[in-house]
């Protein structure tokens, strides 16, 4: 949980959170979140994110590419002071290029999956050595993890995997109080889902009539983490769909 000042609470206690995809879309949302409630954010993205803090926040912002656990070490490494711990991972960084049995390539499954999976591993597994006993990793899925989408051949199975590995590294991480949890986003107003000219489509599909927001999936980054009734939630996924997608 984040460090407690004394007479402080869950829903005013401020820590470091580690936030990857954080140049565009929900990472960039989750990060201007947290900044807005004076926590320190590492924005970890490909080339280094250019976020205007807000609040009392502060902002480290880091060029790391999530395919190399070393690249992500040293970043964090470099960033963090001796002796400062991080409390919340959010792993949201991923690419969803479409794909089929007939298109797909090797180089694209590398890519999918080396982004998608090994990505969140590699944060994970550089970040261990800086995660307060108490903290909490969010990783991020997708309703493509649950129901089969046409054309994302690649994606679906990258996330299906994520599902599984905020499972089992929820149990590895049981005994440091460290919990893992999971969401799993439907149709999000992101640049890239926007660029697929099929939003407007979607949204009268959704039973809710619209797509979600990126600040409303940063607000249940920001829930999960660390709300105050969030402590005994771990190893599950959260699907965040407006009722287009129910388990």
């Amino acid at each position: 949980m984040p460090h407690l000042n004394e007479g402080q609470d869950l829903t005013t206690a401020t820590g470091v959170a580690l936030i990857t995809g954080a140049a565009s879309g929900m990472g960039l949302s989750t990060a201007e979140l947290f900044l807005s409630r004076g926590w320190t954010v590492l924005a970890l993205d490909i080339t280094a994110a250019a976020i205007e803090p807000t609040g009392s926040g502060r902002l480290i912002a880091l060029a790391a590419d999530v395919r190399s656990r070393d690249a992500v070490s040293a970043a964090i490494g470099a960033a963090l002071p001796e002796g400062e711990r991080i409390d919340v991972v959010a792993n949201i960084a991923g690419v969803y290029p479409p794909t089929t049995l007939d298109t797909y390539t090797d180089e694209l499954y590398r890519r999918v999956f080396d982004i998608n999976v090994l990505g969140v591993l590699n944060v994970i597994a550089a970040a261990r050595p800086w995660l307060r006993e108490g903290a909490s990793v969010v990783n991020f899925a997708s309703v493509d993890a649950y129901e089969v989408s046409r054309g994302q051949l690649l994606y679906g199975a990258s996330k299906a995997a994520v599902v599984m590995l905020t499972k089992s590294l929820a149990l590895e991480l049981a005994p440091a109080r460290i919990r893992v949890n999971g969401i799993a986003p439907g149709w999000v107003a992101t640049p890239g889902n926007a660029a697929t000219g099929r939003m407007e489509a979607a949204a009268a599909s959704i039973p809710l009539g619209r797509v979600a927001q990126p600040a409303e999936i940063a607000a249940w980054v920001w829930l999960i983490s660390h709300g105050e009734h969030a402590g005994f939630l771990t190893g599950e996924t959260i699907v965040l769909a407006g009722g287009d997608v129910m388990r």
